[in-house]
Parts: C-alpha cells; structure tokens; sequence
C-alpha cells in the first residue's frame, strides 16, 4: 500500500509539472519530508528537478540537497547561479557542507568555496583538515557555548540570539573563556531552574567527551553506549571545538556496517554508492582481487590432494566425503569468526580476552564437532550401508570420517576466533579475517587432516 501511495504521489508531481502548475507543486511539496522530496527528484530526473528545486523554500531546498545522491547534487550545482548557489550553502550545516564537498569534483568544490562566506569557508576548512574517519571530520561546529558564571535567564537570551543557526540546542556546551569544556546543561535543566541559578551550579560536570583524532566508528559506538543525541569534541587541550550528532553518528554506523560485510565477503569496499549507482567495471574492481588471491591460495588443497594420490587410489571412497568435510570445517570458522568480529567492533571482547575466548571456542567446537561426528557415523553406517548397499563403506572409513569431522571442526572454530584478534591487534580490519580467507585455511588444514588420519588407521 505505502508503495503504490509513493507512486502515485511521484505521478501526481510529474503530472502537475507538465501542467505547469507551479503554485499546486509548491503547496505539495512544502508538506513533505526533505528525504521524500529528494526521492521524488531523483524518480523524476535531473532535468526537471533544477525547477522543482526552486519552488522550494530556503531551509527546505538546503535540508533537500543533503538528502539527495551525489550525483543530484552536482547537477543541480551545475545548473545554479551563483546566488542560487550561494543561498543553498548559507542554509547548510557545516557538517553536511563538509559532506558534500568530500564527495564533489575539484572544480565544483572550488565554486562551493567561493560562494561561501569567510566564516562558513574557514569553518569548513578547518574540518577538512583533520584524517578521514576521524570524529573531526565529522563533527560540526555549530553547537550553543555557555558561560559558568551565566544565569539560566541569561543563558536562554543567549540559546534564543543564536540557536537558530545551531544545529542543536537540546544540549548546551558550558565553557571558560579559553573555551575549556568544564559542563552541559540541557534545556529541560534550563527550564526547570530559577532565572537567576547560575549555570556552574547546575551544569553536569562529568563531561563525557571525544578528542579530535578519534576513531569515527569508536565515536558512534558510544552512541549506542550512552544514548546520547551529541557528543562534544575536544582538541589535546580539552577545548570544545564542535560535535558530532546522532543523525552523523548513524551515518557512520551504516557506512562501516557496509564497509565490514564487504570486507567479510572477501570485496573491497567501495565509495559509499547504491548498488544501481556503481558502475561494472568499478564493481568488478572491487571484487576481483580477493578472488584471485583466493584462487591462487587454493591451490594449495590441490597440492595436498596430488601428494595423497596413493591414498585416495587405495580407498576411493574416501573422495566422496572431501566437498562434505571442507564446507563443515569453512561453515565452523565462519560461525566463530563472525561471532568475534561482531564482539570485537562493540567492544564486549579484546585481544587480553583472548585465553578466554579460545578456551570457550575449543569447548563449543568439542561440542559441536562431537554432535556431527555422532551423527555422520548413524548416517554412513544406517543410511549410506545398509539403505544405499554401499558395502566399502566399512566401520574404519566411518571412524576416519568422524574423526577427521571432530578434528576439523575443533581447528576451524581456533582459526576462526584467533584470526580476528590477532588481526585487531596488529592494525587491520578484523572483517578482512572473515568467511573466504578462513575458508581456505581450513579447507587446506582439514585435508591434511583427513589424509593423515585415514593413511594411518587405513593403511593406504
């Protein structure tokens, strides 16, 4: 229903623009959210949405133009005037200004520079300068500064003089004059309180705050931590200089959400596109390279295969358990590996937990792999033997099988949750140590296994 209610709507726009009914447009498209109006754009095109841009009011253009793909964005860049330009970069956040910039040809990013004004470019180069993925370069610097010796009727004045330009107020910011953090005070606390409390009397003192160069994903994760809606930023000095919002935060944990699964599925990860953006070439770019390195790492269960050749000719039955044994052994490193590196980026576990952690993964793979050994043994003996009159599938081949499974298993959920530790500890992305690299790993060490297993109770 929600669907057809969306198409419908697109229709009406599209259907009153060839019309040119231009008054009934604006009324539409004032009662809509920014992020509806920017996929309705985007339905309709980039021609026409340069004049649906312009029926929009000033705030609602601006809130519009950072909800719109990147692509959208230098279009209608492209087809503003200067004023028009200028317009639209007075009613950003610095933040999301920044956002755009990143994003945006050398060419256009100058023309952004320049209609913005000296304050606003000062701002935003400041922003620029620190690392990607740091938390200040995502945080902004629109945030309501209060003094410690203000009264709460004075600090309101001040939250009404200049709130509007902030892209916060619920939470106010108590600084020195050397704009030292020392507090917050909330708006609820501001209102509750007499008009003449002074504001170090009621400010929170214990500040919890996040330097310059921290880590983007370690910022939004205490998000999650402590629910906050934002959080201020600090320089090595403990001076406020902005902060970072939820809505920013949220932004982040998409971003390395995504960039994680790529990673795990063995892709590099790419520029922060949907999926019916990114072009062929640049998603075969992505995904080309593990595999080769993949392939050529597998290789190597070939090369464990030829040295057993003597083996597998003596029991050619032990050929058909191979495919079973190697996807056990992947799907246990997988489980554990996946467990861990959710655990290590919300940080419920690191790499001095990592004695408990195998000790814990060799109980459940004992566990794990006693239960499949358990019941591949039924299966070949009552099912394979008996049912399917498979007479060389004897007892001993049955053994080799289970215990090879239990052997399998145990070393798979080891590699699967060391992996990942010793991954974090050294500087990479746990992610990188997911599915495809551990699979290989192990299905090279579970056919090893199997061979020697079978070469010694078999005889072959």
């Amino acid at each position: 229903m929600e669907r057809t209610n969306t198409v419908t709507l697109f229709e009406t726009i599209a259907t009153l623009l060839e019309k040119k009914r231009y008054p009934t447009l604006r009324d539409i498209l004032t009662t809509m959210n920014p992020v509806d109006i920017a996929a309705a754009f985007e339905e309709i095109g980039s021609e026409k949405c340069a004049l649906l841009f312009r029926l929009l009011p000033k705030e609602l253009a601006a809130d519009t133009f950072v909800e719109m793909d990147e692509e959208m964005q230098e279009a209608l860049i492209h087809g503003f005037s200067d004023t028009e330009l200028k317009e639209v970069i007075d009613e950003l956040y610095v933040d999301d200004a920044v956002d755009i910039i990143e994003e945006m040809p050398a060419n256009v990013v100058k023309r952004i520079l320049r209609q913005a004004d000296p304050e606003t470019r000062k701002e935003i180069n400041e922003i620029l300068k620190y690392p990607e993925d740091s938390a200040g370069s995502i945080m902004t610097t629109e945030c309501v500064i209060l003094r410690p010796k203000m009264t709460v009727e004075e600090a309101i004045k001040r939250i009404r003089r200049t709130g509007i330009d902030k892209e916060t107020i619920y939470t106010c910011y108590v600084a020195d004059d050397f704009s030292t953090l020392i507090g917050i005070v909330t708006i609820k606390t501001l209102l509750l309180s007499d008009e003449d409390e002074i504001l170090e009397n009621i400010m929170e003192t214990n500040v919890i705050s996040v330097n310059t160069l921290d880590d983007q994903e370690e910022v939004a994760q205490m998000f999650n931590k402590y629910n906050f809606l934002a959080l201020p930023v600090v320089d090595k000095e403990n001076r406020i200089v902005g902060i970072v919002t939820f809505d920013d935060a949220i932004d982040v944990m998409e971003e390395e959400a995504t960039e994680d699964i790529q990673k795990m599925a063995a892709i590099t990860p790419t520029a922060d596109k949907p999926y019916d953006k990114v072009g062929v070439f640049e998603t075969y770019l992505s995904r080309i390279p593990w595999l080769l390195i993949l392939m050529i790492s597998a290789t190597f269960t070939g090369i464990i295969i030829t040295s057993f050749e003597d083996a597998l000719a003596g029991s050619l039955v032990l050929s058909s358990f191979i495919p079973m044994l190697m996807d056990t052994g992947g799907n246990s490193g997988s489980q554990a590996s996946v467990t861990i590196i959710r655990a290590l980026s919300l940080g419920e576990i690191e790499f001095k937990d990592i004695i408990m952690v195998i000790f814990k993964e060799c109980r459940v793979s004992l566990l794990c792999g006693v239960t499949l050994a358990a019941a591949n043994f039924a299966k070949i003996m009552l099912f394979d033997r008996l049912v399917l009159g498979n007479t060389a599938l004897s007892v001993t081949v049955a053994l080799v099988v289970c215990l090879t499974m239990i052997v399998t298993v145990f070393i798979a959920k080891l590699v699967g949750c060391t992996l990942p530790m010793f991954a974090k500890k050294i500087g990479f992305d746990p992610a990188v140590m997911a599915s495809p690299f551990i699979t290989t790993i192990v299905d090279a060490i579970s056919l090893f296994v199997y061979f020697q297993i079978a070469t010694a109770l078999l005889r072959i």
